[in-house]
Order: C-alpha cells, then structure tokens, then sequence
C-alpha cells in the first residue's frame, strides 16, 4: 500500500516521515484535497451566463450608486472614512421622527459638489461608489451593542475595497493614525494587499491601483 502511495504522489517531500510513520494517514486527506484543482461547474456556468449577456439598452443609464453599512457611533465612523481614508462627507439626511440619520460618504472632488443641499444630495444620489453610513439614535451610548461585520458566523457580507498607488506607503499611515490592521502587507502570502478594521469591525481592503501607480 505504502508502495502505491509513493506512486501516486510522487512529489511529496515528507515520504520518509510519512510512510514510517501514522502521519501519511492524518495528512493523506490534505493531498486529496489538494488534488481537487478543477473549476466546479456552477462557476464555469456563472461565468458563462455574465459573458454572453448582453446589456439591456433598458439598463443603459442605471449607476451602481451606493452600499449602506450600519454604523454604531456616526462621529467615530464618519471621522474614519473622512480624515483616515479621504472620503468626503458628500451630504446628509437626518429623519428625527424616525430616530436615524444618513451620512453620504465618498470620493469627489470638491468643485464638483453643489452648494445647495438639495442639489448637492440629488448629485450624492446618481454619482458612483458612495457609502451610506446608516446611524440609529442611541446605539452609541450602549456599550454592550455592536453590528454583526459579516465575516463571523454565518458570514455574509465581506469587505469594501480601497485602490491606492502604494499599499506600504499607505498602510505606513494608517499605522501612524493608529488604525487597527486585520493584516498588514507583509503579513501571510499576499504581501501586496492589507485589511484595516473600520470603528464598526467591518474589513477595509487596501490594494494597489496599478493605473493610477503607472502614472506617476
């Protein structure tokens, strides 16, 4: 049996310690797993379906505009993704008979943000890439109160992602500010990515923009 074993995974480098031992039992099962490399089905079948569709002409003018995340403490969460990450605060809603507000943040360029408020929420609301942070009255006095991030069980929602020119340069300040890192870019395989937590826990990736990096 052993024989046959060596045969069929000739490029194991632990043969010696594994077929003198019980341990080629307990790590036979990480190579059968390993082995398992083909694309499953329903992939290559979504991947299909998202490259033959065609773009309905009724759909021509729509705009992924916005993702909302709840936030517990609006002054804490609009702080980081103001002065830590750069975003603007583009506008505001606030809905005091209901008990909750609306921050609007993203990244825009200053001249381009109306001053009128009405105008400028209508602009907030047909740009791309905004983040709707949605605050609760009173979650902030509650000690004992925090949003499910979406990468403990049952997962669900993942992260946001950040395109920079200089992941290191980047994470370098975010260090200096204090931010709490999920993984730095040295950290594990990926040495060109990190995660940053916001005040909420929920996952920030950094990755590097090699367009914007190409052009300077």
């Amino acid at each position: 049996t052993i024989r046959l074993l060596r045969r069929a995974f000739p490029f194991c480098r632990w043969c010696c310690f594994c077929c003198t031992t019980d341990a080629f039992f307990l790590l036979f099962p990480f190579f059968v797993l390993n082995m398992a490399t083909e694309t499953p089905a329903v992939v290559q079948r979504a991947i299909a379906k998202g490259r033959e569709a065609a773009r309905d002409p009724a759909t021509s003018d729509f705009v992924f505009n916005q993702t909302m995340m709840r936030i517990k403490d609006p002054e804490k969460s609009v702080d980081f993704y103001t002065r830590v990450l750069g975003m603007k605060l583009l506008c505001v809603k606030d809905f005091p008979q209901w008990k909750f507000s609306l921050f609007f943040v993203g990244y825009a360029d200053e001249k381009d943000m109306p001053e009128d408020e009405d105008e400028r929420a209508r602009w907030a609301m047909s740009i791309p890439g905004v983040l709707e942070l949605t605050y609760n009255y009173g979650t902030e006095s509650d000690d004992s109160f925090k949003y499910h991030s979406g990468n403990e069980d049952p997962r669900g929602f993942g992260h946001i992602g950040i395109a920079v020119p200089d992941v290191q340069k980047a994470c370098d300040r975010f260090e200096e500010l204090g931010v709490e890192f999920r993984k730095r870019p040295q950290d594990g395989n990926m040495s060109n990515i990190a995660f940053l937590y916001d005040p909420d826990h929920y996952w920030i990736e950094i990755l590097p923009n090699k367009t914007i990096a190409a052009k300077q």
